[in-house]
């Protein structure tokens, strides 16, 4: 429970992603809650259960490859567990206030849904930065630049080589 409570204060910008407890448990419990919540909402947007599954499944990849890379570049590879953690941890708890700002979205479409989808994306992305900026010991700039990367790479690239599949 003391590490849920760690990565916790990482989604509030207020703990040092290496100083994170390095829990395989916990990286493997929020590898599939990540999956999961992920499939469950590209199968909401897609309404094709197996692209949907191909892309969650790429973006997983993607997602873990990348923070790979950006790790071993900077030869700090040994906190990789810590890192992914808290990216995936910062990802399931936006999604648990995402999936019901999507559903008001879907019904109504009302422009304060609008506002608070982009809102929880904006702190999914502060997060994001936050991490990187901590882990890889960057000025905040090269932090969002750097973020930017990893949506486009995950997302996107997931998105892109999903649909040549």
């Amino acid at each position: 429970m003391d590490d849920i409570r760690e990565y916790l204060a990482l989604c509030w910008l207020n703990n040092d992603p290496l100083e994170l407890p390095r829990s395989v448990g916990l990286f493997k419990k929020n590898l599939l809650i990540y999956f999961v919540i992920g499939y469950l909402l590209q199968a909401n947007m897609i309404d094709d259960p197996l692209e949907s599954f191909v892309e969650i499944s790429l973006q997983t990849l993607f997602m873990l490859i990348f923070i790979g890379i950006i790790l071993s570049l900077n030869k700090t590879l040994y906190i990789y567990v810590q890192v992914t953690t808290g990216v995936m941890f910062s990802a399931n708890l936006i999604s648990v206030f995402v999936i019901p700002v999507m559903v008001w979205l879907t019904v109504s479409e009302d422009i304060y849904s609008y506002y608070l989808f982009f809102l929880l994306l904006a702190w999914y992305y502060a997060i994001i930065s936050y991490i990187f900026k901590c882990t890889l010991l960057i000025n905040i700039p090269a932090s969002m630049v750097l973020a930017l990367l990893y949506f486009i790479a995950t997302f996107l690239g997931a998105f892109a080589l999903g649909q040549l599949l």
